[in-house]
């Protein structure tokens, strides 16, 4: 959401911004509907000083006893109140469409963001790279698993349709390993408070932080007003909705392991094969809320904690900053981290941290108290993966492949497994 008083007093880089995202200039059209929400306001404003004014002269013309000029001002009273759901309205729905035109613009890109219209204009922050030999070759991960009879597409199409799996045995435990792994490093190193949130939500959470409205195709309706959570940064952004925190509570950092649940409504005949697009999986969710001046700051924190994951499972991966062409909509600047995956010969999306700024505090009206007398602003909220969970389980099992099909548990997950070392192939 943006500040209209602000588009007010710099249109021009308001509009060099939107143009930065491939966007025409709006500044114009939204200050033309801001005048005429004020015009609604004013007319309500002045129509109600009016009967104020008339009822104090209704009261003086009683007492010098001229009923006919009391009887005039009653009748225009009762005329002006007669007017005043009118204006009202009026006012409301200036007010409304005004709100509905700023909502469904996307949040301003950081300067520093890189320019360009796709994912070609993507430029590569930093590397890294696993200790172990790169894979030349290798089989993709749905090859392995079902392979080992431990991943069923064919039963879950049975139970729900395409795109969705069915996990068993110790891939199954492998997955819920990787999630438990996760969530202790968060918790344990990096200081995050784990949340277990509902993952049902109202349209006024999905709305905080931009999924409604522009993305209602994407998400999952559930009836009786609820939504089916995307990711956890719906709820776990939504926990300071409509708060003033003290700056002193700052940052809040939140973790959450939950299912997630996407129509995909946008990725017809992309990743058919496999688990990389799923209407339904696994991951952990980072949210921050920070003081603004210390959001960029929160921003490099919360990806070197999605980092840390992929380097203590010995993964390689690269980092890259989005361009302005295919970022988020909520965002204004946003890292992807990119795992590697053997089996694609390719790097794949893994993690996305991105800092919002003050856009979904504005649409949760979620503020805070400076010290020093400074006042009440927004908040900035951060959020990022850290990881997906189906997307480490994918990388887990194409890196760590040996040539008879069986898959070797990485050190770090090996308490999680029992002391499972390995998860055995068709032909051992």
């Amino acid at each position: 959401m943006h500040d209209i008083r602000a588009i007010r007093e710099n249109p021009e880089a308001f509009d060099r911004d939107l143009e930065r995202r491939g966007l025409s200039p709006l500044s114009a059209e939204l200050i033309a509907l801001d005048d005429a929400r004020k015009g609604a306001v004013s007319a309500a404003q002045a129509a109600q000083e009016r009967r104020n004014a008339l009822s104090k002269e209704i009261g003086a013309a009683k007492k010098a006893k001229d009923e006919a000029r009391a009887a005039e001002l009653m009748a225009e009273v009762a005329r002006l109140k007669e007017e005043a759901p009118g204006l009202d309205a009026a006012q409301a729905q200036a007010a409304k469409v005004l709100d509905e035109r700023l909502a469904a613009i996307p949040n301003r890109p950081k300067a520093d963001v890189p320019p360009g219209a796709d994912e070609h204009g993507n430029v590569e922050y930093r590397r890294f790279d696993s200790s172990r030999e790169r894979l030349a070759q290798g089989r993709q991960h749905f090859e392995l698993g079902e392979a080992t009879g431990l991943m069923d597409f064919e039963a879950a199409a049975k139970l729900s349709g395409s795109r969705f799996v069915v996990l068993k045995g110790p891939l199954a435990r492998l997955e819920r390993a990787l999630g438990q792994f996760m969530l202790d490093l968060h918790t344990g190193e990096h200081g995050y408070t784990e949340v277990v949130p509902p993952v049902l939500v109202r349209d006024e959470a999905m709305f905080g932080t931009a999924q409604l409205p522009k993305f209602r195709d994407d998400q999952f309706a559930a009836g009786d007003g609820f939504w089916l959570i995307p990711t956890a940064e719906v709820p776990l952004t939504n926990l300071v909705r409509e708060n003033i925190l003290a700056e002193d509570e700052l940052p809040l950092r939140f973790t959450a392991l939950t299912p997630c649940f996407r129509a995909e409504a946008g990725a017809a005949g992309r990743d058919t094969r496999g688990m990389l697009r799923q209407h339904q999986f696994n991951k952990v969710e980072l949210v921050s809320i920070t003081a603004p001046e210390k959001s960029a700051e929160e921003h490099e924190r919360m990806l070197a904690c999605a980092e840390a994951v992929l380097q203590k499972l010995d993964l390689t991966y690269r980092v890259m900053t989005l361009c302005t062409g295919d970022m988020g909509f909520a965002s204004q600047k946003t890292y992807d981290i990119e795992v590697w995956v053997p089996g694609q010969q390719t790097y794949r999306e893994i993690s996305s941290c991105s800092v919002c700024g003050e856009f979904q505090a504005r649409r949760m009206n979620a503020r805070y108290r400076a010290k020093e007398g400074r006042g009440v602003g927004f908040v900035h909220t951060l959020n990022g993966s850290g990881v997906a969970v189906g997307r480490a389980l994918i990388a887990v099992m194409e890196n760590y492949q040996n040539p008879d099909g069986s898959v070797t548990i990485p050190s770090v997950l090996q308490p999680y497994m029992g002391g499972l070392n390995r998860i055995e192939g068709p032909n051992t």
